[in-house]
């Protein structure tokens, strides 16, 4: 039985969650630390979120067709990403089977649930109604679970830290790939799991208004209830700009209108949007509005309170303002309603994390050019795009922008790859709406299609 095993079956029984980080910690001198030996990997995944989970069990599924070294998986916590460390307390937008079913989708992550000691994250799960959502938590402390089991993998090599850069070289076809502690590791594949924050910068009204000095309430902080209550003093009027209409900003609402109807009552809200409800709708075989549209208890609170024919009668109304910012009439009303704000947040959407930079060099000894890339939503690649007629490339490998435009000739990068929420897929539903899928269950229909794709072009 390898070390591997023998760790998981020792393992005492715990309750779970946050027995997987404690393992995993416990043995951080064996799985974390650099090696100068390990020279050469057969990819280097990027990331220990969702996605990151996600890509090494499909590589691990296609390990076959890949060079017979070890994976590199880098993160400099692997602790489940942001999901974990932020939004434990959000409730999902997904059904929990869609949570088991994402973790029973490879037989690598499979095996994983399987050989846990019970109770564990997927037990706690089976135990919850399938068809509605869950906290976070739950699915964080599943994510935790298939991490302490990936950690362990005879296939893969953990390493705590940040890559720092990755330079191609175009003659042997491979990655130099350089990390913030160890030595540099040289492989074909490179796959960018990265994942995304809230934008925080502020809208270009809020820097005309600066002298309202409002201060800045951050998403996150607004999505997590326990440490918002401790943001307020209970007993000092507070009136706190809430702008979006997302899924996010429906949750912040709520949050906010909790704490005012009981240990806040000094507490008030107005809330900016410029756009009616959107909720998703179950069609058939399908969802209208998928990963635009409210779901779940955000959709159901909405539907309830925040509604024109539910507004004025719910208590809500009480706590909270409606202020609309039709095209237009924006700016005045952002000017007529923000003074005697004293908070604002932004709920407008997640902007991707920085990348680390990449280059690219004609051989060793030549010098190392920035490699400028644009993210192909279909496949999962990286394309440097080159306008018909021109020779010139453009867009930047930190910059935002997601597609190529229509009739630009595209060279794929070789062995770059991308995935979860800073590269997601691009899918268009039966009505022609395209949208960019993010979910758990959706990084792994993505990756169950194009990582055979990847490693066949290795």
């Amino acid at each position: 039985m390898a070390v591997a095993d023998l760790l998981l079956h020792k393992a005492p029984r715990r309750a779970p969650g946050r027995a997987y980080f404690a393992i995993a910690c416990r043995y951080n001198t064996m799985y974390y630390s650099s090696s100068s030996s390990q020279r050469n990997c057969a990819a280097v995944v990027v990331g220990g979120g969702p996605a990151g989970i996600t890509v090494l069990g499909n590589l691990l599924e296609q390990q076959d067709k890949l060079p017979a070294q070890r994976l590199l998986w880098v993160d400099p916590h692997f602790r489940a990403g942001r999901v974990n460390a932020r939004y434990r307390e959000v409730p999902s937008n997904t059904a929990v089977k869609l949570f088991l079913a994402w973790a029973e989708a490879t037989t690598p992550l499979r095996q994983i649930v399987e050989k846990t000691p019970q109770p564990n994250a997927a037990t706690a799960l089976r135990e919850l109604p399938q068809d509605t959502g869950c906290e976070l938590s739950k699915a964080a402390d599943l994510c935790l679970m298939l991490t302490d089991g990936l950690t362990r993998h005879d296939h893969v090599q953990p390493q705590m830290g940040k890559v720092t850069q990755a330079v191609f070289d175009k003659q042997t076809k491979h990655w130099t790939v350089s990390l913030d502690d160890g030595a540099p590791v040289v492989t074909p594949n490179v796959v960018l799991c990265t994942g995304s924050s809230p934008v925080t910068q502020p809208l270009p009204i809020f820097d005309q208004l600066q002298d309202l000095r409002l201060r800045s309430l951050h998403l996150d902080t607004a999505l997590t209830p326990s440490i918002l209550a401790k943001t307020f003093d209970p007993e000092s009027p507070a009136t706190v700009a809430v702008v979006g209409a997302s899924h996010s900003a429906i949750l912040v609402l709520r949050n906010l209108y909790n704490l005012a109807s009981s240990s806040h009552p000094h507490l008030r809200v107005k809330w900016f949007t410029r756009n009616k409800l959107r909720y998703a709708e179950y069609m058939d075989g399908w969802i209208l509005r998928d990963n635009t549209g409210l779901k779940g208890e955000a959709a159901q609170w909405a539907r309830q309170n925040l509604e024109d024919a539910t507004f004025a009668q719910s208590p809500v109304s009480r706590y909270i303002k409606q202020v609309w910012t039709a095209s237009g009439d924006e700016d005045a009303a952002y000017r007529r309603e923000l003074p005697g704000c004293s908070h604002v947040v932004q709920a407008v959407g997640y902007k991707r994390d920085p990348l680390p930079q990449l280059a690219v060099t004609d051989g060793a000894g030549a010098p190392a050019e920035p490699l400028d890339v644009i993210y192909d939503n279909l496949s999962g690649r990286f394309v440097r795009s080159v306008p018909a007629g021109s020779a010139a490339t453009s867009m930047s490998s930190t910059a935002s922008g997601e597609q190529r435009a229509e009739g630009d000739e595209k060279e794929f990068v070789p062995g770059l790859f991308g995935a979860g929420i800073a590269f997601p897929e691009r899918v268009t539903d039966p009505y022609g709406n395209v949208e960019y899928a993010v979910g758990f269950f959706k990084f792994m229909k993505f990756a169950r299609r194009v990582v055979p794709e990847w490693v066949t072009r290795t």
